[in-house]
């Protein structure tokens, strides 16, 4: 196959799935209000997610997937979460898992070419569950408390984690674990039907109500030998590029509330007014900032993407990158929620008025790991050496 051959079937692909990400989002919105209000997860919208295919983007073609890359992805984020971002963040962390394993092919043996054929053939629904209590965010570096015992065929573990996105729905995860007797941290692959696999509610957050992050029990769980995908010692760890689906999924929330808030100041004329609100300067002005936030947020995201998967050979070297599009982004996508909600006034703090789901759910993002103050100082330690 020719080369433009190739670039002509995966523009297709991603052509079709951006057509299908906007139909979908109108679905989701039409539907957001209910989860949020109600707690649920979304099942409804996975549904549809299944049945478009969804759940297998990022797995590569030569195992049925579409094969997006890092970008592609995230314009798929961005959309479906200005219809519901639970939904969209929760989809990201099981497109991210596959795309880190697609792009690096690390896990031990057939374990990846296995898992995409049951998300491909079954619509399996995987997370990557690292969170603990005891620990805090990965992000900080501290081991897992969730241990890992060597039996004679395989692995038993036990412990818990925290914040595990879509818990009641998954089929997998992928859990960090120490390995017991080392310092080192396994991940292993974890079948929900095993005996010992039980899902805890806590989820009680104002934000992102319908990711239902639950923690995830395990009591002596059995893993097979095989499930065994990486062990990691702390040295040359690849970074995380699809952890961008975060601001990513933030930056979709702030375009909501911008399409909500110029609607309305394009539409609402009160008596005291010849004409509409976007006729007086201030609301003007504040509309300009949101775009001038959105225009920023937007092409710092898009360029380091496109660096991510331009230029492999610098992927090694995008760690500080990748934090300063998180931090931008996130506090972008807050400030234009803020600005859209002084816009709209008092009527947005309504309950039936989207914009409160907006203000909460986008306030998520700057809690969602690399915090910002592990940020600035990796940048910090990054200019001084």
């Amino acid at each position: 196959m020719s080369i433009s051959l190739r670039k002509t079937i995966q523009k297709d692909s991603f052509e079709e799935a951006i057509n299908t990400a906007l139909a979908l989002k109108e679905n989701f919105k039409k539907r957001a209000e209910h989860v949020d209000r109600e707690g649920v997860f979304p099942h409804e919208n996975f549904q549809d997610l299944k049945n478009h295919n969804f759940l297998s983007l990022t797995i590569p073609k030569e195992y049925g997937g579409k094969g997006l890359n890092l970008l592609e992805f995230l314009t798929i984020q961005e959309h479906l979460a200005e219809g519901d971002a639970p939904t969209a963040l929760s989809l990201g962390w099981h497109l991210g898992t596959l795309l880190e394993a697609a792009e690096n092919r690390h896990w031990s043996g057939n374990s990846f070419a296995d898992l995409s054929r049951k998300v491909v053939e079954h619509k399996a629904l995987i997370n990557l569950a690292q969170t603990e209590r005891a620990t805090g965010s990965p992000s900080r570096g501290g081991m897992p408390t969730t241990s890992a015992v060597k039996k004679a065929d395989g692995w038993l573990i036990n412990g818990s984690k925290a914040f595990t996105s879509m818990a009641e729905a998954l089929d997998f995860s992928v859990i960090t674990a120490t390995i017991s007797g080392t310092n080192h941290k396994g991940f292993f692959l974890v079948n929900h039907q095993e005996k010992g696999v039980f899902v805890k509610e806590t989820w009680d957050s104002i934000s992102m109500r319908g990711t239902k992050s639950d923690d995830l029990l395990l009591k002596d769980v059995y893993v097979p030998q095989e499930n065994l995908l990486v062990i990691e010692d702390g040295k040359n760890s690849i970074p995380k590029g699809w952890y961008l689906q975060v601001p990513a999924v933030y930056l979709g929330i702030a375009k909501a509330a911008r399409n909500y808030a110029i609607a309305f100041a394009s539409e609402y004329s009160p008596n005291t007014l010849s004409g509409p609100i976007s006729d007086v300067p201030e609301v003007r002005r504040k509309i300009g900032k949101i775009e001038l936030e959105l225009f920023q947020a937007r092409t710092i995201l898009h360029a380091v993407a496109e660096k991510w998967v331009n230029h492999p050979e610098q992927r090694q070297n995008l760690a500080t990158e990748l934090a300063a599009v998180k931090h931008s982004v996130t506090n972008s996508a807050n400030r234009v929620v803020d600005l859209a909600m002084r816009i709209v006034g008092a009527r947005s703090l309504s309950v039936q008025n989207p914009l409160q789901r907006h203000f909460r759910d986008v306030r998520a993002g700057l809690h969602n790991p690399p915090t910002d103050d592990a940020i600035v100082y990796s940048l910090a330690d990054a200019a001084l050496k």
